[in-house]
C-alpha cells in the first residue's frame, strides 16, 4: 500500500476551512477509516472500524454515511440531537448487518465528531478516536480515551512511557458496537475562538506520531494540513490505517 496515494478532501465554508486525508498504511490492505468533512453543516468526524472485528471498513462507512444525511438549515440544538439520532441509527443498521451475516458477525467502530455552531462547539465520541485543539499555541486533548490503556493511566497503574507500548493498547472498552444495546457517548463542550484549530484523527495517526510533535507540525496553517499529518505517520512506518480531519476557525 505504500505506492498508494494519500485519499484527501479540502473544504471551505462559512467561518471553517477543513480538510480530511486518510491511508490504509503500508501495514494494511484494507482502510477500515473513515471521514466526514462538511463545514457547510459545521461538522466534522472520524470513525475507525475496530481490528480484529469483521467487516471494519463496513461498520464505520455506515455511520460515516448516517452523519453525512445530516440536512442543512439546523440550529446548535438541534445539530446536536440530529448527531445523536444519526449514530443511534447507524447502530441499529450495524446490528441489521452484522444478522444478515450471522451469530458470529459483530460490527464495531470508535466514533469522534465535532459539532460547530453558534460560537460554540460540542464534541461528541465513543471509543479512542480523538479530538485535539490547538489554541494560540497550546495543544489539548478534548477527548478522552475509551481504552483499557487508559483507565491503567487513570488508576495509576501504569505511566504515560509504558502507556505508550503497552501490549494491550489496542483493547477499546467503548465503541459503536453492534452486540450492544445502545450507542454510549461522551461530550464535552466550550465556546469557539477565532483562529482555534482542531484535529480529529484515528488511532494510527497519535501512536505514531508523538502528542508532542502535534503542535509543530500544526502550527503552519495550510490547505493540505490533513495530508501533512498523514503524511507524517507514513514516514514514520504507521503499521495501522491513519487518518485526520483538521478544522480551522478563520477570523
Amino acid at each position: 500500500m505504500a505506492d498508494v496515494p494519500i485519499e484527501t478532501n479540502l473544504r471551505e465554508a462559512g467561518p471553517f476551512r477543513s480538510s480530511a486525508a486518510s491511508h490504509a498504511s503500508a501495514a494494511r490492505q484494507r482502510n477500515e477509516d473513515s471521514w466526514v468533512n462538511r463545514p457547510d453543516l459545521g461538522l466534522w468526524a472520524v470513525a475507525d472500524g475496530a481490528g480484529g472485528h469483521q467487516a471494519g471498513d463496513v461498520a464505520s462507512r455506515i455511520i460515516a454515511n448516517a452523519l453525512e444525511a445530516i440536512p442543512a438549515g439546523l440550529d446548535a440544538a438541534e445539530l446536536l440531537a440530529e448527531a445523536r439520532l444519526r449514530l443511534a441509527d447507524a447502530h441499529r443498521l450495524m446490528q441489521d448487518e452484522a444478522a444478515r451475516h450471522g451469530p458470529d458477525i459483530n460490527l464495531v467502530s470508535t466514533i469522534v465528531v465535532l459539532l460547530a455552531r453558534d460560537h460554540h462547539y460540542a464534541c461528541l465520541w465513543a471509543g479512542d478516536s480523538r479530538a485535539y485543539l490547538l489554541r494560540r499555541g497550546s495543544l489539548c486533548q478534548v477527548t478522552h480515551d475509551h481504552s483499557l490503556v487508559q483507565q491503567l493511566l487513570d488508576s495509576g497503574a501504569i505511566s504515560p512511557a509504558e502507556a505508550d507500548h503497552h501490549p494491550q493498547r489496542n483493547i477499546i472498552t467503548r465503541a459503536v458496537d453492534s452486540a450492544a444495546d445502545a450507542v454510549e457517548l461522551d461530550k464535552v463542550t466550550d465556546r469557539l475562538c477565532a483562529g482555534d484549530l482542531f484535529l480529529l484523527c484515528s488511532d494510527g495517526l497519535f501512536k505514531t506520531v508523538a502528542e508532542r510533535n502535534l503542535p509543530v507540525l500544526m502550527a503552519e496553517s495550510c490547505d493540505a494540513l490533513a495530508e501533512r499529518l498523514v503524511a507524517a505517520a507514513l514516514e514514520r512506518e504507521a503499521d495501522d490505517n491513519v487518518t485526520a480531519v483538521t478544522v480551522e476557525v478563520l477570523d
